[in-house]
Parts: C-alpha cells; structure tokens; sequence
C-alpha cells in the first residue's frame, strides 16, 4: 500500500459520513495516473497553488484601489483568508480539508484587476457577460498551462463555478467555501475601512455587534464557532438565524457606507472606464494581444470572450502600462 493509499484509508477511519471522500472523487475530464503519494484533492490545491493566474492575485485589489500601505487585502490575501477560515470549520466537522482548501485557493483565479468595478465593466461591454466565477473556471479548464488548463477534478471545478451567494455546491466542502468567502470578506473589509479612516469600530450598527463581537476577532470566533455547532452531525453548513441576520445587516452596512464610499472608490469610475477601452481596443485590434490569444481567436474561439480573457488576467499594474501603451503618446512615456 503507498502513501496516498494510507492517506485514504486514514479518511474512511477519520472523516464523517458527509464528508467527499478522495478514493470517491468523480475524477478529471482527462484520466490521470494516481500520484503514489497525495490524494487526488491534494494534486488539486498543489495545480493550483503552483499557476500563474494564482501569482497573480497578489496585485489585484480587493477593495481598496492602489491603496497607501502594505497592509490592506489584496485578491490574494482574500484567498489565504478564506482558506484558512474554510480549513478551520472543515476540520472541526471532520469534512475534506484539502478538498475545501484546493476550491478556496482556486474561487477567484478568474477575478478581474481592480476587484469588482473590473468584473462590472467587463460585464457591460462584453456582449456575452462576464461573471468571475465563471472566468475562474475558464482559466482552470482553457487557460492555464498554454491552453491545456490543470485537469482539476469534478468536485473542486463545482465548488469554484458555485461559490457565489446564488450558487449550490455539490459538496459540503464547497458550501463551507461559499460561506467562508463571506466570512473573510465581510470581516477584512471592515478591517481595511477602519484602517483606511473611513470607519470606526463605534460606527457598526450594534444590532449586529451584540451578536457578533467589537473586533475583527471576536466576530470571526463568534461566526465560525456559530457555524460549526449548527453544522455538526449535519448535512448541511449553517449557522444560527441571528448570526445569519447579524452577518447580512453587516455586508448591507458595507455596501452603503464602504462599497461606495469616495475615500475607498474614489478612482473607481476611471478604473472602469480604462478596462472598457481596452476592450474596446482589443476587440478592434486583435493583433495586438499576445500570440497565445490570437491563436485562440484563430482555432474559433470568439473574440470578446478571448479579449475578455486577456483582460480579466491582468494585473492593476500591467492593465494601466497596456492602457499606457494603447493611448498614451510615446513622447509622453516617463
């Protein structure tokens, strides 16, 4: 028996009733030889902890556009943030840790530069749409390694394309994601607004701090330890109805006061209207665009879907230097 056999083995022993056990996976689109040392979840998270569109997470925003300091979120330190919380109530449960940690590490690999307003623009010139979960299971199906995507297995591919509020994970594994994506971000964001002086603690409404604590740690304790005693011997992730009704009444606050506020948004129109130019310019001058996207165009693949490809993978950084480069006189370059 080798290791990934033990490892298997171990889960059957381990893991409750409700848990997706490795040796049950649906498996990959493509058949594989089993690696002799890590389940088949485990090559998952490792495919995607290893990608380039993974990398690239740690300069796209979260919410904060090219913010004054190190220590605000990026998309990459919102991914690291989910994971962790996903991990801790999967252990608890006695669910597939490394199933939950591969769909938290891979829920947003197909978000766009500048966070939300990004996905917004691309949405509304792109005749298609554009949703980033969707894009996120595009890089990992058509983009990655030069076209021939990293195989993910049946089970992390549906905790990804479902990790939205409307979404319906198949797995438990993939709901502990869905809501530890909002745990992380309703809790971070409040974080990143305070430090940016846009909040204060004293500033959240209290109908929901008397329920869930006065700091970023005593609400992620109360929430994930909530979600844990209503989860167990279930199946099903839930939590409490007050901590339920506490958490929306948060993420509401965060929309009217953070979400749209100038001090955090301020930059966001042109932010928008940068992407939408650059799509505008791709989609006219396909040329223009790396060889590898060209020859996607050329094997069939439409245009804007391509050009929304290329656009969605950029950085903050290289969409305003390729914006740069398309408007910008030469002379002008510093």
């Amino acid at each position: 028996m080798n290791v990934r056999e033990k490892l298997e083995a171990l889960e059957h022993e381990y893991l409750c009733e409700y848990a997706t056990f490795s040796d049950q996976s649906k498996g990959r689109d493509v058949e594989e030889p089993m690696c002799d040392v890590r389940t088949i979840f485990q090559r998952d998270r490792d495919r995607i902890l290893h990608s380039k569109s993974f990398r690239r997470l740690k300069q796209k925003t979260q919410v904060f556009l090219s913010p004054e300091g190190d220590h605000y979120r990026t998309r990459l330190t919102h991914t690291l943030e989910v994971s962790q919380t996903a991990r801790t109530i999967a252990r608890a449960l006695r669910l597939n840790e490394e199933l939950t940690e591969a769909i938290a590490l891979g829920h947003d690999l197909g978000h766009t530069p500048f966070g939300h307003a990004g996905e917004r623009a691309l949405n509304e010139v792109c005749s298609k749409g554009f949703k980033h979960n969707e894009q996120s299971i595009r890089v990992v199906e058509c983009l990655e390694k030069k076209g021939k995507g990293l195989n993910l297995t049946v089970e992390v591919r549906d905790g990804i394309r479902n990790h939205k509020t409307t979404g319906a994970p198949n797995t438990l594994e993939g709901k502990i994601v869905q809501l530890a994506d909002k745990i992380a971000y309703i809790n971070h964001d409040i974080d990143d607004a305070i430090r940016g002086g846009i909040l204060l603690e004293d500033d959240l409404p209290k109908d929901c701090t008397k329920f869930l604590g006065n700091s970023t740690r005593n609400r992620l304790n109360t929430i994930i330890h909530d979600v844990i005693a209503n989860s167990e011997g279930k199946g099903d992730i839930v939590c409490s109805a007050e901590i339920r009704q506490a958490m929306t009444g948060l993420r509401s606050f965060l929309f009217e006061n953070v979400y749209t506020n100038p001090v955090a948004k301020g930059e966001e129109g042109k932010a928008k209207r940068m992407l939408q130019e650059l799509f505008h310019y791709y989609v006219t001058k396909p040329e223009k665009m790396p060889e590898e996207y060209v020859a996607m165009m050329e094997a069939g693949q439409d245009r804007e879907i391509v050009v929304c490809d290329y656009i969605a993978g950029m950085t903050d950084n290289y969409a305003v230097m390729k914006f740069q480069e398309a408007f910008e006189p030469s002379g002008w370059k510093r």
